[in-house]
């Protein structure tokens, strides 16, 4: 059968053999969701491991995006095989941004499905975009740089690059430099009844980052609900004005679990600016790595914008992090 679409007011789609095209049906559709995004980073080359719990926490509070109007699946034989998101966003002192993400079980490739999700997420941003008054809009994604025909696709649509972000890894706990905390700071056990102010921390240390987007309540909610919470793994340092830096590390135990891993993340990295280049960073994730190590992590990874301005991928690399993965942002005027 030729392609079907079974969702109102959308933009049209090129014909696909044997897909249909089909709107989001809810938390049943999750699973399929966290299926379809192993199997794409697998073919990418990437380790990451979704899952459902994890797509929920995610799409339970989504900002900007109604995902019955602004999300696409694509079926093969009743089977979810593809899907993609869109949403926007605007930038602090910078544009309006309207994203896009897609995702193609490698196992479905190669039929033109990710080509007629990107038409399809384009064309719908250009008509939320249609109701927004702004001088600057800007469609913007993220492409893992070993996803070639994405980068082809990409490119040949008129998007150019703007910034570089890396998946990087330690491979060894041993050899830590002996760093202390600077004088003036401390660390102290997490608790929940700190997790407003920990968060409102973490999110008032990137406002000058590049791409920074004032949070909202549902990104308090999403932290809330982001798995592999473990307080007792964070270093949250403290001074006399309040949270002075923090590293929230996790242990993703679904990826370590397909992959054969003892993996930890030493992730949500941030330091206030009262405490910028005085050591406090490297002292942090040096506490971090050898508790991960402690619960028998025998690898540490995090992810970074390489292009940080406050020095955190040289930081990174001097503690013995290297590059396992990179991802390009790109971006075109709309």
């Amino acid at each position: 059968m030729n392609w079907v679409i079974e969702i109102d007011s959308v933009p049209p789609l090129p014909q696909l053999t044997d897909v249909v095209f089909r709107p989001f049906r809810g938390e049943s559709d999750y699973p399929h969701f966290a299926r379809i995004i192993t199997a794409f980073a697998l073919g990418e080359g990437s380790g990451r491991v979704e899952t459902a719990e994890g797509i929920a926490a995610g799409y339970n509070h989504l900002d900007r995006c109604d995902p019955e109007h602004d999300l696409l699946v694509a079926e093969i034989d009743r089977e979810p095989v593809a899907y993609s998101r869109v949403w926007w966003d605007q930038e602090a002192d910078g544009p309006l941004l309207y994203t896009q993400v897609c995702f193609v079980d490698p196992e479905f490739g190669g039929r033109g499905i990710g080509s007629a999700l990107f038409i399809w997420s384009e064309e719908r941003l250009r008509e939320i975009a249609a109701g927004h008054d702004a001088p600057d809009k800007q469609f913007q994604v993220f492409i893992n740089d070993g996803n070639t025909a994405a980068t082809a696709l990409i490119r040949g649509s008129g998007f150019e690059p703007v910034t570089y972000a890396a998946e990087m890894v330690r491979p060894s706990v041993d050899d830590l430099p002996d760093h202390p905390l600077p004088e003036g700071v401390e660390i102290r056990p997490a608790g929940e009844d700190q997790l407003r102010v920990i968060w409102e921390a973490d999110a008032e240390a990137f406002r000058d980052h590049w791409g920074y987007v004032e949070p909202t309540g549902s990104s308090y909610a999403h932290f809330l609900a982001v798995p592999y919470r473990d307080l007792t793994l964070w270093k949250v340092a403290w001074d006399d004005e309040g949270i002075a830096g923090q590293v929230r590390s996790f242990i993703d135990t679904a990826q370590n679990d397909e992959h054969g891993l003892r993996r930890g993340w030493t992730e949500n990295i941030s330091t206030a600016r009262r405490w910028r280049r005085r050591g406090l960073a490297k002292a942090l994730i040096v506490e971090s790595i050898r508790e991960l190590a402690g619960r028998g992590m025998t690898e540490i990874a995090l992810g970074v914008h390489t292009e940080n301005p406050n020095g955190a991928f040289d930081l990174y690399a001097g503690l013995g992090y290297e590059v396992v993965a990179s991802w390009t942002a790109y971006r075109k005027p709309l």
